[in-house]
């Protein structure tokens, strides 16, 4: 098999040459390679799937979409293959200087050297031991996850690094496979802070609205807009109450209908043949029994300096931006909704992420030396040896940034969105929005670019199609913002979905495998039972209902009741 992918390779790098460079030509990258600019996610995607090894199939897209590129300037294969090397390594270097990009690795290991501190000062047992009194059952189990996500509101990186590690103790105990629990963190990450009032997303999306109602010639609340587009996120709530009823129920599909078999009857929550994203051995036996203020005080500092950090850090943000209407609004009400609400949009969350995270590792330091539990030293080692848990994470998150360098350099979303061109009939502009908003977000990985990409395009077609009729223009809005959430959520590259299987020490592959099946039949039912309808005039609250209950047929119709702690009984 591996033979014929390399065959295969091979041959699409030897004849793309004269199929796509034959001819100078002053169109952009995207329009002279045309299908070619999807070769490198394409090869990323289904190489993970079919090898499992997301490190290598990274690597190979990246390295393949470089060659294109120094073959599209004109070189030969053999220089080509040289100059893409050092393609890949620029963009690789690229990637890490990014602020952003470093704050997020930079968060990422300091966040496992605070689980590895919490551990071993025995909070993270001791947590477990007492969600046990309230998790008594896989059901119950569930629904704290689920609940603890929708408490997380405020950033799905955070969502995603917090709720997983607190969780998995108990969710083990349980017989609940790790790709569930994935499932579980993942689907209340991006999905809860795309809608939330206040998340560190809400400025961007605002912003986007904004400029794109500007470029038809309209002044709006955007605020406003975004309020109007929440009934029509159908991916988002439809997707938080699918979890809740496959929770509920116990019911699952698809392939995570097998994975929860295999842990439920072999008590296996990994499967044999599955290399987790978090190393077992970070797992070690804590030093002490400890108490569960030993894992809350650290988390709860995390929580609390982010949510300072969001705030002060976009105040600085808005000050600092020269307009004269948000100088005013932070100087005049400080701490009004609509202040902190712009001050989160404006923030840096990857820095405040790292700050909070390096904050709340000291304070663990100092509780765990307080209590002599460790000294000093040992304290650093044992927060070095739970960052090295996560370096497979940050290498991941670097090929994936790397990904999309390459992408953005050959044009692919460009690419992709020019398949919208030609004639649209209204009734189906929405649901082609969140199609192609879905596409590109699985294939990039990136539910901001794909936001920036399609919501300039979206809002005035939509308003030249149907000339005064703003629902309609809100509706294709909340098409853009929640098709994106679909990619966000589901693809391997996207770095939500490989944070929720580091939290929750899952195989990534085996997280994405097994969760696509659930985004795409929910996809499914917020077009059928969402989109198309409200297009077609239906009360958007009608439609939503009509959605939820959908939901709910097609659990009972497709899903199978699996009880995890069924062969526990038995024993």
């Amino acid at each position: 098999m591996q033979k014929k992918w390399i065959w295969l390779l091979g041959l699409l790098v030897l004849f793309t040459p004269e199929l796509a460079f034959a001819a100078e030509t002053e169109a952009s990258l995207a329009a002279q390679l045309g299908w070619m600019t999807l070769i490198p996610p394409a090869l990323a995607i289904v190489l993970a799937f079919i090898t499992k090894n997301v490190v290598v199939s990274l690597f190979i897209g990246v390295y393949a979409g470089t060659i294109i590129v120094s073959m599209a300037g004109g070189e030969n294969i053999l220089l080509a293959l040289v100059s893409g090397f050092t393609g890949f390594v620029q963009l690789a270097l690229n990637s890490l200087a990014d602020p952003w990009n470093a704050g997020i690795i930079l968060q990422v290991l300091t966040i496992g050297g605070l689980i590895g501190l919490i551990t071993k000062m025995g909070g993270a047992r001791a947590v477990a031991e007492s969600l046990t009194k309230y998790a008594k059952g896989p059901v119950s189990t569930q629904v704290i996850t689920w609940v603890m996500g929708l408490l997380v509101f405020f950033d799905d990186y955070a969502n995603s690094l917090i709720v997983g590690p607190i969780m998995r103790p108990v969710s083990d105990k349980m017989r609940i496979s790790r790709e569930r629990l994935a499932f579980v963190v993942d689907a209340t990450a991006a999905p809860v802070a795309g809608i939330a009032l206040v998340s560190t997303w809400v400025g961007y999306e605002i912003g986007l609205i904004n400029d794109a109602y500007a470029s038809i010639g309209q002044d709006v609340n955007a605020y406003g807009v975004f309020l109007d587009t929440i009934p029509y996120r159908f991916y988002n709530i439809l997707m938080l109450f699918f979890v809740l009823v496959t929770s509920v129920s116990l019911r699952e599909f698809g392939t995570m209908y097998h994975a929860q078999i295999r842990s439920r009857d072999e008590g296996k929550v990994i499967a044999d043949d599955s290399q987790p994203m978090v190393d077992n051995d970070a797992d070690e036996e804590p030093h002490a029994e400890g108490t569960i203020w030993n894992a809350l005080v650290p988390i709860g500092a995390l929580i609390v300096f982010s949510l300072s950090g969001f705030y002060t850090n976009g105040r600085d943000a808005l000050l600092g931006s020269g307009d004269a209407r948000l100088v005013g609004l932070v100087e005049n009400a400080p701490f009004s909704f609509e202040t902190i609400r712009e001050a989160f949009g404006a923030s840096d969350a990857s820095i405040v992420l790292f700050q909070a995270a390096l904050v709340a590792s000291l304070i663990a330091l100092v509780m765990g030396v307080a209590q002599k539990i460790f000294t000093v030293a040992d304290g650093i080692d044992y927060w070095i040896n739970g960052m090295k848990s996560l370096l497979i994470t940050g290498a991941i998150l670097l090929l994936a940034w790397s990904l999309s360098g390459v992408m953005t350099q050959l044009g692919t979303a460009d690419y992709m969105v020019s398949l919208l061109s030609g004639s649209m009939p209204p009734l189906l502009l929405p649901t082609v929005i969140f199609l192609f908003g879905a596409v590109i977000s699985f294939a990039t990985g990136t539910s901001y670019g794909t936001m920036g990409i399609l919501m300039p395009l979206a809002i005035p077609l939509a308003a030249a199609l149907e000339p005064g009729n703003a629902e309609f223009v809100v509706m294709s809005a909340g098409a853009v913002l929640t098709g994106a959430i679909f990619g966000d959520h589901s693809s391997p590259i996207s770095d939500t979905t490989i944070l929720s299987s580091m939290g929750a020490g899952s195989n990534h592959i085996d997280h994405v495998r097994t969760q696509l099946p659930y985004a795409i039949a929910v996809a499914s039912v917020s077009i059928v039972f969402g989109y198309i309808p409200s297009a077609l005039g239906l009360n958007v609250w009608i439609s939503l209902l009509v959605g939820l209950l959908a939901i709910v047929a097609l659990v009972w119709i497709l899903g199978k009741k699996v009880d995890p702690t069924e062969k526990i009984k038995q024993l």
